[in-house]
């Protein structure tokens, strides 16, 4: 047997073939006591929080990832090897790098750019474009559109710092110069891995952030706000991981 792993203490059947994955442990259990039926706590370890529950008559399961690449590699490698989960949505905080992306849009990713080297282990000879799964990013857009919500789709940018260096910035610019004059719409830490793996196992994965806060305007939300108040990006990716199920 290859579960329970060193991260998660369950079995196969504990899951549903879709997982939501915030970063917050809090997060997850919010998400799992406001839209869940049922919901049960599958898992624990090191006070990563995983519930599976039903939503609408659909089994589904909702575990935090940890913050950064490293550890949402390590979840999505153990849920999609060891635990027959089918499909990772991350459900996150992002910070705008565009005028027209405000606080509280929703973001869809459908590529992640990344800075980090997360790409090297898997022996390419070239660089590697971190995209999400079509299925469920046409579904999403189908859920966000129903909702009547604020989103965008396009690339994102999955970052290995949030405190980067900026001191020899030129004036006049800022560290995300280069990506905001490409189009990317803002920066993560989690969905490039997350795609990676879900593109070198065969399984689906996406990434829907709102936005916590406003790289160029300095606007933010607070911990708290975005613990319990990103209900929508939660209503959409509920919605989504149902009409994977169809």
């Amino acid at each position: 047997m290859n579960y329970p792993t060193p991260h998660i203490n369950a079995a196969p059947a504990d899951f549903g073939q879709t997982v939501l994955m915030p970063g917050d442990p809090l997060r997850s259990r919010f998400i799992a006591e406001t839209f869940l039926e049922n919901a049960k706590l599958v898992n624990n370890v090191r006070g990563v929080q995983g519930y599976t529950g039903m939503y609408k008559g659909v089994k589904v399961s909702v575990m935090a990832s940890g913050m950064g690449m490293p550890a949402i590699g390590i979840y999505s490698h153990e849920l999609f090897n060891f635990f027959d989960v089918q499909n990772i949505m991350r459900v996150g905080s992002a910070g705008s790098m565009q005028e027209h992306i405000h606080v509280r849009d929703i973001v869809i990713g459908q590529g992640c750019c990344t800075d980090s080297n997360w790409a090297h282990q898997y022996h390419l000879s070239g660089t590697f474009a971190p995209i999400a799964s079509f299925e469920m990013l046409s579904k999403a857009v189908e859920s966000a559109k129903e909702a009547g919500a604020t989103y965008h789709v396009g690339n994102l940018l999955s970052s290995d710092a949030f405190y980067g260096d900026h001191v020899d910035v030129p004036e006049g610019l800022d560290a995300n110069y280069g990506w905001r004059k490409m189009g990317v719409m803002a920066a993560e830490m989690e969905g490039a891995a997350l795609y990676m793996n879900a593109a070198r196992y065969g399984k689906n994965a996406l990434c829907i952030c709102t936005i916590s806060d406003h790289i160029l305007t300095g606007e933010a939300t607070t911990a708290e706000e975005r613990q319990n108040s990103f209900t929508q990006m939660m209503e959409i990716a509920l919605e989504t991981a149902r009409k994977m199920e169809k």
